[in-house]
């Protein structure tokens, strides 16, 4: 194990986790996934805790859940950390696991070089930065997203809860992403209205060789061009009107990620804001259903409630 990898494995057990002698702690991963989560097994129980990894197979879709007898091991840990291809974020499972308590941080699509590289950034200063987002959003009853592609695209907010994921899950039922590095929250259902053009990636489909646009009316996805735009169509119609719900609007906040078309780097560039279609009920909203795409647009312009927190790219707080 590189000492960079050694460094950022540890960093998420003991910083961001907490975890501490005697706690017991669940590794979900996937075959393809099963190094990192062994490290991760064996970093928690050098800490002491009573560690075990699961390895599941990989789900049919992000945010589809996990076998029943892994969503009930979830409930009853103290910790869990699910290093899966496919995203536990937005999971029924999940959200009662964190209901009841535990702490969770889930790390879709992980790689060793990601999290080598994304965790050795300076964590006080995204938090910092995290943090300044969620607050203005939690306050806030509007977003409007422009960017030069011709971006306009308004989102309701009025009585939503934002999440700060700076890697800060040490306290009871907390939760986050990692790799962390944004602030986020799901807008109200019904109420985001225009035009999304995105020009990063988009998750299940990757990198963009053209800008998609989107447009979206009474708060769903309603057109995408191109094959791209196709796709990402296709793989939210499968499951149904709920699959093309706005789900979520965030900002990027870490500095050492980098467009890779790996979605849980890419959503956190420095400047950086994502739309995500789908399942929006495990970070606020009222929609749940198996499916959760994230859309990062790279240098947008998002005001809240008439501030502006980013021009062109860049985070202004």
């Amino acid at each position: 194990m590189s000492t960079d990898l050694d460094m950022a494995v540890r960093t998420v057990v003991r910083d961001c986790m907490s975890i501490s002698p005697g706690e017991e702690v669940l590794v979900v991963c996937n075959p393809v996934t099963e190094e990192i989560g062994a490290l991760m097994r064996i970093e928690a129980q050098g800490e002491g805790a009573d560690a075990t990894l699961a390895v599941i197979s990989e789900r049919d879709s992000a945010a589809a859940e996990p076998p029943d007898t892994v969503a009930a091991a979830m409930e009853k840990a103290d910790v869990v950390l699910a290093a899966t291809i496919q995203s536990l974020s937005h999971t029924a499972a999940r959200k009662r696991a964190s209901e009841a308590g535990v702490r969770i941080g889930t790390l879709p699509g992980v790689t060793e070089e990601m999290l080598a590289r994304l965790m050795g950034v300076d964590l006080e200063e995204t938090r910092r930065l995290s943090w300044a987002v969620a607050e203005l959003m939690n306050d806030a009853s509007e977003a409007r997203i422009t960017c030069e592609h011709g971006s306009d695209l308004r989102m309701g907010l009025e009585g939503r809860l934002a999440i700060a994921d700076g890697g800060e899950l040490g306290s009871r039922g907390a939760f986050g992403n990692l790799p962390c590095g944004e602030g986020f929250i799901a807008p109200v259902e019904g109420t985001t209205e225009g035009r999304l053009v995105v020009d990063g990636s988009i998750a299940g489909v990757g990198l963009l060789d053209t800008p998609v646009s989107l447009t979206v009316a009474g708060g769903h996805l309603k057109e995408a061009t191109g094959s791209d735009g196709e796709k990402l169509m296709g793989l939210l119609t499968a499951h149904g009107e709920d699959g093309t719900n706005v789900a979520e609007l965030g900002v990027g906040t870490n500095d050492e990620a980098i467009l890779t078309g790996n979605i849980l780097e890419d959503e956190k560039i420095l400047g950086t804001a994502h739309v995500a279609f789908g399942a929006s009920a495990a970070i606020g909203g009222t929609v749940q259903v198996p499916v959760h795409l994230d859309c990062v647009i790279l240098r947008p312009t998002v005001e809240i409630d008439g501030r502006t927190i980013v021009d062109g790219g860049e985070l202004l707080l």
